[in-house]
């Protein structure tokens, strides 16, 4: 008989997180809000372009008026928050188009480069942390710690221009960048998949010493503990103790690494998409930062937001199910 899922106590915590939540989020914006206005960086001359060079004071008060810059910092934290609990994200004046439309014909692409890496990372870490554990101290396993901390250190752009160099300049197997090949008009799942190879391959590169080396440790002490070590001794097969035994045990604190990795992972993604010019939310997210685009920074700094919450919640109902133990009270 399976066992039932506590959906009680998993909804409970469910509630607790997103109370937690509403606060959070209001603290977040409000401080993109202010940060904004106090940037050097003048959103009408920004909407303007090189016409705001020629333009006289009459005319800049106008548009800053018509952009509603021209208001109290609260009133305008206000305003666009009342407006997007009623699902108003407003109009992006550096993009020329309402912010739901800019985020929905980019965010799409920004979630499967960052799924599929995230994914990628995690199935080939737990692979090589595991196999690392199995003879702690042989030379697969120096061979795999080295190789992580040398990745750990490495940035997601520096990875991003090596593969590009490598693999789309010197071999010619994969495009440098883009969604499509050059010159085509529509969208294949054959041309997205091969256009989405590099990227998410460097992003994964990126994350992946993290759970390499959070898995060898994990699998590594599990080794130890009474029960592997009985499951040994009741003549079970090396295969089996790894994989049935310690593997269950050693990753418990991998599920917690998860949702510590997402903002990385957020900041990580929108370099790789930056590197490889792939059609996400990166340059929409630049060129709000540099134009002081109020609506769109904080649209895109609460999407961030959720995100790292929503993370951190996955991660701490996947403990509570995986360890009965520690419950669902965080």
């Amino acid at each position: 008989m399976s066992k039932r899922l506590p959906w009680g106590p998993m909804a409970r915590l469910t509630g607790r997180r997103i109370a937690f939540a509403v606060p959070v989020l209001a603290a977040v914006t409000f401080g993109v809000f202010a940060i904004a206005a106090a940037s050097p960086f003048d959103p009408v001359k920004a909407y303007a372009g090189t016409a705001g060079l020629t333009a006289s004071q009459e005319n800049l008060d106008q548009l800053r008026a018509n952009l509603g810059v021209d208001q109290p910092l609260f009133t305008r934290w206000w305003h666009w928050l009342t407006s997007a609990l009623t699902g108003d994200l407003g109009d992006s004046a550096v993009m020329r188009q309402p912010v739901a439309q800019v985020i929905g014909e980019r965010l799409g692409w920004s979630v499967l480069l960052a799924a599929t890496a995230f994914l990628a990372a995690i199935a080939l870490g737990t692979l090589l942390g595991v196999l690392a554990a199995r003879r702690q101290g042989g030379w697969f396993d120096r061979a795999v710690t080295s190789l992580a901390y040398t990745l750990e250190a490495a940035p997601p752009f520096w990875l991003g221009l090596l593969a590009v160099w490598l693999f789309a300049l010197k071999l010619g197997v994969l495009p440098a960048g883009g969604l499509t090949d050059t010159g085509s008009s529509t969208v294949t799942a054959g041309q997205v998949l091969s256009h989405l190879a590099l990227p998410a391959a460097v992003l994964a590169i990126s994350q992946l010493p993290w759970f390499v080396l959070y898995v060898r440790q994990g699998v590594g002490d599990a080794l130890d503990e009474d029960p592997v070590r009985g499951a040994r001794a009741r003549g079970l097969s090396p295969r089996t103790v790894l994989f049935g035994h310690a593997l269950r045990s050693g990753t418990l604190p991998v599920l917690t690494l998860i949702g510590s990795r997402v903002p990385e992972l957020i900041t990580g993604a929108l370099l790789v998409e930056t590197v490889f010019s792939w059609p996400g939310i990166a340059a929409a997210t630049v060129q709000a930062a540099t134009s002081v685009d109020f609506p769109l920074l904080a649209a895109v700094t609460v999407l961030a937001t959720l995100a790292v919450l929503a993370g951190n919640w996955a991660a701490d109902l996947l403990y509570g199910i995986a360890d009965p133990r520690v419950g669902f009270d965080g």
